[in-house]
């Protein structure tokens, strides 16, 4: 039996609740403040336990790993008290907002021996993971640029801002996709609503050759969640919200084609060829990654979004942030 403790019943913990109960040999102890939120979840799940006090949750020597779905700002103690007190961790994304933070969970969930995992859920999407096929196998040929958007009207945070809100996702999908994290990055946006919290950012990041752009707002009238992978043979839209075509890869591209004529001179020649959707796992992305997490910890395995994958993402937003404070300067990610 896994006893695993949902901390938070926010926006995002009553889907890790709904999902961590599917899972057989999987008991259920949720921890929020919010006394109503615990008598709902109670009377929707009659199998779990309820508190409003962390450190029952720590104390408890039964529970063995704890799901943080609280404030970013948060998780670090949170994670940090939870893997000393020798409970395997997952995290919501981001992992932490300090770079130092997430090398010492990192360094802490070594020493324990414990699994430290963090929610990059879209790495567990079947079409994202398509999409990487695709990539890895040089269908798209070499890659020019990636631009992707996360926009929806709403769900505005007071603890941070629209990047370290929705960007993680982008990052964590671009890192998967494009093998590592960008060299360097910049990133400029307004705080249209609440001061000092940007609610609308635009970010410029370099994987080595390929340009990545990112685009991120709580301001925009319709929900966009999409990514667009330009090659040189091949280009690819990734809708995560279409249901009927999540992937579509577009053989249209720009090829250089030798004049011979004229010696060592080339023209330009547009191509378009057909557009192919292919067939996508609907699997719930969620689903498949608490079930990760739990095999993990049956199995003693490593996370595929473990601590390290979690730390790229910070590093990046981490320099992010400083570019955007800065006017929009390029900062080095080491």
């Amino acid at each position: 039996m896994n006893n695993i403790a949902v901390i938070g019943c926010g926006f995002w913990g009553p889907n890790l609740i709904r999902t961590f109960s599917r899972i057989e040999g999987v008991h259920i102890t949720v921890c929020d403040v919010n006394i109503n939120r615990l008598n709902e979840l109670k009377l929707a799940y009659p199998a779990v336990t309820v508190t409003q006090n962390f450190n029952d949750i720590l104390l408890n020597n039964e529970i063995n790993a704890v799901a943080l779905a609280t404030p970013a700002s948060t998780h670090f103690e949170m994670a940090k008290s939870a893997l000393e007190k020798n409970k395997h961790v997952f995290v919501e994304k981001p992992l932490s907002i300090l770079s130092s933070q997430a090398e010492q969970l990192i360094k802490i969930a070594r020493e324990k021996k414990k699994i430290l995992m963090v929610g990059h859920t879209f790495e567990y999407n079947p079409a994202v993971v398509k999409l990487k096929e695709y990539i890895d196998s040089g269908e798209l040929g070499n890659i020019y640029y990636a631009y992707s958007s996360r926009l929806n009207l709403g769900q505005i945070r007071e603890d941070i801002n629209a990047m370290w809100n929705l960007a993680p996702h982008d990052f964590s999908i671009l890192i998967y996709l494009l093998g590592g994290k960008p060299s360097r990055v910049s990133a400029i946006g307004k705080a249209f609503i609440q001061n000092g919290i940007e609610d609308t950012v635009f970010i410029t990041a370099e994987f080595g050759d390929i340009l990545a752009h990112v685009h991120v707002s709580w301001l925009y009238p319709s929900k966009v969640r999409q990514l667009t992978i330009v090659g040189d043979r091949k280009m690819v839209i990734y809708d995560d919200l279409d249901n009927e075509a999540k992937l579509k890869i577009y053989d249209k591209g720009i090829s250089k084609i030798s004049n011979e004529e004229t010696y060592g001179e080339y023209f330009l020649k547009l191509r378009t060829g057909d557009i192919y959707i292919p067939k996508i796992d609907l699997s719930e992305p969620l689903k498949l990654e608490v079930n990760h997490f739990v095999n993990c910890i049956r199995h003693g395995t490593e996370s595929k979004t473990n601590g390290e994958n979690g730390l790229r993402v910070v590093k990046t937003l981490e320099a992010a942030q400083r570019s955007l404070k800065n006017n929009g300067i390029f900062v080095d990610i080491v």
